[in-house]
Order: C-alpha cells, then structure tokens, then sequence
C-alpha cells in the first residue's frame, strides 16, 4: 500500500510490521477499496481518496459530454449501425491489447453476469439507441434528456447494492432532476417524441451497465470492466460491423473519422475507464450525480462543435444543476 493512500492507514501499518502477514495486508487494502468514503475522511479533498475519486469521476464526465457531438459528426459520413458496432469493435481491439500485452488474467466466473450487464447496457445498448435517437433529436435536445441519467442510476444503485444514501442527497438529485426535466421539456415544446423514447430507454440500460461497472471496480480495475465487457461484444460487434458497412453509405469525411475515432477511444474506452474507477472510491450514487454537469458540457460542445444555438434558459439551470451537485457530493451517504 503507498503511503499517501492514508495517512490513517499508513501509520497503522508502520506500527504493526512486524506482525503483519501478506494475507493480513491483503485484507486490508480490500477493506479500504469497499469503504471508500471512510478512507476519504481525512485530510483536503484533493488528497484524499475520495477528492481523487471524485476527480476521476469528472474526468469521464467530461469525455462522455463529447458523445454526442462525437456521434453527430460519425454520422455526417456513416449509417448510425456503422456507427455504433464500429466504435465498440475500435474500443474493443484498444481494450483487448492492453489486456493481453498486460496478461490480464480471466475475471472470476462470478464476476461474468455483471460484465455481460455492462456489455448490454454500456457498449451496445446506450451507444444504439442513443445514435438512433441522434437521428431525428439535436445534441443539445438528447444531452438534456439524458440530464436524467444520474437519478436513474443512483435509483438503480440503491436497489441492486443496497446503497442507502441520505435524504438530503435524495432531495438535492430530485431538485437537479426537477431542473434538467423542465429544461427538457421547455426546449421540445412539451411533447416527447420517437427520439425522447429511446433516449429514457437509453437511460434505462445505461444505468444498470453503470451500476454493475461501478461494483465490479471495487474487484478488478475499472480498465479490465470495460475492457472485457467490449471483448465479450465482439463476435456481435464485428458481424454487425460487417452486415453494416455492406448496407449502409459510408462517406469517410474529416468530421466522421474524428467523431468515429473518439467515440471509439474516447468514449467507449479511457472516459469508461476513470469514469468507472471513480465510481468505485466514492460510490455509485454519489458518482452518477457528478453527471448532472454533463449536459451543460454537451450544450457547449455542441455550440462550438456543431453551430447549434445556446438556449437562453441554459446559463440558469447550469447554475440551479451545479448547486444541486455541490449538494449531494456533501451529503453524508
């Protein structure tokens, strides 16, 4: 164990050398993994445990805001099936390399429900219905809807691991989620669409991939969970690729090599990768709710990125989204 991880267990460690066998140790660094907000207590938020997990958190949510604007420019040159089992057979060779350059070995058979929970949600379910809804919705409309992720995944974390966050996070995740419906629903005139529909389906699976992710990154590294969950996609990811590019258009224009690519390292693969070893220091619920950020992030990319128009109420509710945030990163869980 490195001597910065805790001050508290550093010291406890130094006193009882001499006593300590490698499976006591052992016991040890696997207790400070499963209570990360104990480890964290100490100390400024930077240098704590939890201040690095919330920054590793942060850090994949601002890739995932990319995602979208990502997906539009793919799709200037490529059918959205392209788009989707290309990007998960790219991330899937990146991921794959690394495992075996590295001699990953094969996660134990406990742990392969949850990875095939994190394939189906993760790099094939939320990636397809989100492209799909991209077809007929703007980024900055779809970014907004799915401002409603963090809630749906901190319920979910709290009904498959037990999680018992407090009422004051539960209040401020409602009021954030409160914000970015409203918003929602201002910016489509108030009538859900075909997009809308598959992106709260998107919602759905994306949660539980992020749930079982999160959990299984307090066993494996969070690289190994994404990683083997695009490789066990991968005999559906490269037939579908190949059935794809044999029927839909492909035009491979600057904008849609580069949203391709970064959805395929970006976003498939490195922002899953912090995102999920985030989760696994300061907890699921309190991981997800870093996400309420998200859609603000996609707003700007998407003024930038693709010319789309800043909707007057977006500064507002950044604000009212950002309060919501502070809120529930400071709530005891």
């Amino acid at each position: 164990m490195r001597a910065n991880d805790s001050a508290t267990t550093a010291t406890a460690i130094a006193v009882n050398a001499p006593a300590t066998s490698p499976r006591t140790a052992a016991t040890a660094a696997a207790t400070a993994v499963e209570a990360p907000e104990a480890a964290g207590s100490a100390g400024s938020a930077g240098r704590t445990p939890a201040g690095r997990g919330a920054l590793l958190a942060g850090l994949g949510v601002a890739s995932f805001s990319l995602t979208f604007p990502g997906t539009a420019w793919a799709l200037e040159g490529m059918g959205p099936w392209t788009v989707v089992m290309l990007r998960s057979v790219l991330a899937a060779v990146l991921a794959g390399s690394a495992l075996a350059v590295l001699r990953v070995r094969l996660p134990e058979r406990r742990h392969w429900a949850g990875i095939a929970v994190v394939a189906g949600g993760v790099v094939l379910g939320f990636p397809l219905l989100t492209t799909l809804a991209l077809q007929t919705s703007t980024t900055s409309h779809a970014a907004v809807v799915v401002g409603l992720l963090p809630l749906t995944t901190a319920v979910c974390s709290a009904l498959r691991t037990g999680a018992r966050p407090s009422r004051t996070f539960w209040v401020a995740s409602l009021v954030g989620a409160a914000v970015v419906l409203g918003f929602a629903v201002q910016q489509s005139g108030g009538a859900p669409g075909r997009g809308d529909l598959l992106l709260f389906a998107a919602l759905l699976v994306c949660a539980a991939g992020y749930t079982e992710g999160g959990r299984l990154a307090r066993h494996m590294p969070g690289w190994q969970v994404i990683g083997w969950a695009l490789v066990l996609c991968l005999p559906v990811t490269v037939a579908g690729a190949a059935v794809a590019l044999s029927t839909e258009p492909l035009r491979l224009t600057a904008h849609a090599v580069t949203g391709l690519l970064w959805l395929a390292a970006g976003s498939q693969f490195l922002g899953l990768v912090v995102w999920y070893r985030g989760m696994a220091v300061i907890g699921v619920s309190k991981a997800s709710q870093l996400q309420l950020a998200q859609p603000l992030l996609t707003l700007v990319w998407s003024v930038l990125l693709l010319g789309e128009h800043l909707p007057p109420a977006a500064p507002a509710t950044a604000l009212a989204v950002l309060a919501c945030i502070a809120v529930t990163q400071r709530a005891r869980g």
